[in-house]
């Protein structure tokens, strides 16, 4: 996974592109199984972007002198 904040947001983006209008016509027939699987994904995308924000970037080695 990418922690390129443009990389996730775009990945995020492309998640919620995917979610059916909820409020327009036909949101009868939306399948509730296939919203809550997209937003898990994103949910779940966000929660490790976080993570790797809290550990931080890997330490650089140093040469030995």
């Amino acid at each position: 996974m990418s922690t390129e904040p443009d990389a996730i947001r775009a990945r995020i983006a492309e998640l919620m592109a995917e979610l059916p209008d909820l409020e327009g016509p036909g949101s009868a027939e939306v399948d509730i199984d296939s919203v809550t699987a997209r937003l898990e994904e994103a949910h779940d995308l966000l929660v490790q972007a976080l993570e790797s924000v809290e550990k931080g970037p890997a330490p650089m080695e140093t040469p030995d002198e």
